[in-house]
């Protein structure tokens, strides 16, 4: 339904359509600082994980939950890391640099070399072999999860080409658990694709946010997808 003959409905009709759930009521969106990091959440979020570089690459990562009394923290890690890049506002990221986007992003799914546990609540796929991550910028899956034999990238590019894509199971460790996050969503591209909170590796990432393996194991175990959960990177 377009804009301009939404105008024409009476405001009443509306929100009877909106409680029908034929028309999706706005979200209220309000702006608020968990462990020195400004976070973007709406009525419905009451998960936030935040992310505040300490030193370095190295980040403070923090769980939260709202309660009745207000946010609450859940659980912390000192030992984060950010991309050797450093930190760099969303829309201003290039692809390739390393660096970490700023802002405040959802958690719409999660993938891993792990079988799925019983206990998640947050969608799951299992890496299979040929899975990749597409950063390939002629391609109508830029920043989407896909596997070779379905086409549609060029996945024989060399790690050196800067169209190449990021084959999964190259990293084992890392994508034991891995949390996608909903930066470049809309596929603009150059901006940089792949953007995930996932076990640490040895340093410094490539632009995603890592945290030691029990935090991230945990918080596979609280991501409820019906509490609107969201990451938000500041420093």
């Amino acid at each position: 339904m377009s804009r301009s003959r939404l105008l024409g409905i009476p405001a009443l009709l509306l929100a009877l359509l909106a409680l029908d759930g034929l028309l999706a009521a706005p979200a209220h969106a309000e702006s608020v600082r968990l462990g020195g990091v400004d976070v973007r959440v709406t009525d419905a979020t009451q998960q936030v994980v935040t992310v505040n570089r300490s030193k370095g690459y190295r980040a403070r990562v923090v769980f939260w939950a709202r309660t009745d009394a207000g946010w609450k923290r859940r659980m912390a890690t000192d030992g984060g890391r950010i991309g050797y890049g450093g930190l760099v506002p969303a829309k201003k990221r290039k692809q390739g640099t390393g660096a970490t986007p700023l802002g405040t992003f959802g958690l719409p799914f999660a993938f891993g070399t792990r079988s799925r546990d019983d206990a998640w609540k947050i969608r799951y796929r299992k890496i299979r072999k040929g899975d990749y991550w597409v950063q390939d910028n002629g391609s109508a899956y830029y920043n989407r999860y896909r596997n070779r034999r379905q086409g549609g990238f060029r996945w024989r590019l060399p790690s050196s080409d800067p169209n190449s894509s990021e084959r999964l199971t190259d990293y084992p460790k890392q994508y034991e658990l891995s949390i996608v996050t909903g930066f470049n969503r809309r596929q603009v591209r150059h901006r940089g694709s792949g953007i995930f909170l996932h076990v640490n590796g040895r340093g410094a990432t490539a632009g995603c946010v890592s945290a030691p393996r029990p935090f991230i194991v945990r918080t596979m175990r609280k991501l409820d997808p019906a509490k609107a959960p969201v990451i938000a990177i500041g420093r």
